[in-house]
């Protein structure tokens, strides 16, 4: 029975290889020249376990567009996202965290080296880095010891004042870690939150008419090879109304005790309002509502991240089209 088995399975697969032969040899639709132009091709920078960080898009052409990848470079695209071009690879970093164009001067862009979030595995960045010319060459502007920059905010109205947001070190304390302020283009950097302990800065949203209201959230974490802290006492969302010289911790209707990883978003439909997506434990905590620039907050709902974390993927965005349509980054 067994042998029996085994000749019909070899019948099949010689009379499949046969009928592939005629086909090809044939002149009909299934022939090898109806298949020829046919051929598989990835059409995005990321692969398996190609963790997208950050996509910034060209303020004037839509077709051009900037990926960062968590453990894969820079990519652009300029014919909306047919083919694409690694732009990065000539640095000595490989893990980026975030990008962002200068809406003045579109051809100036700004990366933020080091995935910006806290698993074990990810891979450290070496700074922040600008390029004059669209991505073809880049220079390093700083902040060597960050290690993971998730967020760069440039000023709508004076392109010399660039704000960063940056984790530091998962692994260790210290580092550039907090809040940094520059107001020569990137020459210099002025650390203005945070601490050099665990706390760094994970988020920064700027007032949609009045950049010098800025909103920023700190992240208090740290790993082990044995645990992960995600959050702590320093964790919170603040503000300043000095374009980010000082600030003052928001705390009404926020949530008591430790929070972890924030999200924050602004839209100018709903100019002072703010959102928050708010880790307050692993994998709990919700979204918040502020419609006085954070003077008060009010829960909107128990809605968090989910898969692995709120650590991953707690980014939050407001639609520029319609009020109170959010879009939160999860897997």
């Amino acid at each position: 029975m067994q042998q029996r088995w085994f000749l019909a399975c070899g019948l099949a697969v010689a009379l499949f290889f046969s009928g592939l032969a005629v086909a090809q040899d044939d002149e009909g639709p299934m022939s090898s020249g109806t298949f020829t132009g046919m051929e598989l091709r990835g059409i995005g920078p990321a692969l398996m376990a190609g963790r997208i960080a950050h996509i910034e898009f060209h303020p004037k052409d839509p077709n051009t567009w900037y990926v960062a990848v968590g453990s894969g470079g820079v990519w652009k695209t300029t014919n909306a996202g047919t083919t694409w071009t690694p732009i990065f690879d000539r640095e000595s970093v490989y893990s980026i965290g975030t990008i962002a164009i200068d809406s003045n001067n579109p051809s100036v862009v700004w990366v933020g080296t080091g995935e910006d979030v806290g698993g074990r595995h990810v891979s450290f960045g070496d700074g922040i880095y600008r390029s004059d010319d669209g991505g073809q060459r880049w220079k390093n502007m700083g902040l060597p010891d960050s290690e993971h920059i998730s967020r760069i905010r440039i000023h709508p109205e004076n392109s010399d004042v660039i704000m960063v947001a940056a984790q530091g070190p998962l692994w260790s304390t210290g580092g550039d870690r907090g809040f940094f302020l520059s107001t020569d283009g990137g020459e210099t950097w002025e650390k203005t939150l945070g601490d050099d302990g665990y706390t760094g800065v994970t988020d920064i949203a700027i007032h949609p008419e009045n950049p010098a209201v800025v909103y920023a959230a700190t992240w208090e974490h740290h790993r082990t090879v044995a645990a992960y802290m995600g959050g702590g006492p320093k964790s919170g969302i603040h503000r300043s109304t000095d374009g980010g010289r000082s600030w003052t911790e928001l705390e009404q209707g926020l949530p008591d005790g430790n929070m972890g990883k924030i999200g924050l978003a602004v839209t100018a439909l709903e100019p002072d309002a703010i959102y928050a997506a708010i880790e307050t434990d692993r994998r709990q905590g919700g979204v918040y509502r502020s419609a006085d620039r954070g003077a008060s907050w009010s829960k909107q709902s128990d809605t968090v991240s989910g898969g692995t974390g709120p650590h991953y993927y707690q980014e939050l965005y407001a639609s520029p089209h319609h009020p109170g349509r959010l879009y939160l980054m999860s897997n």
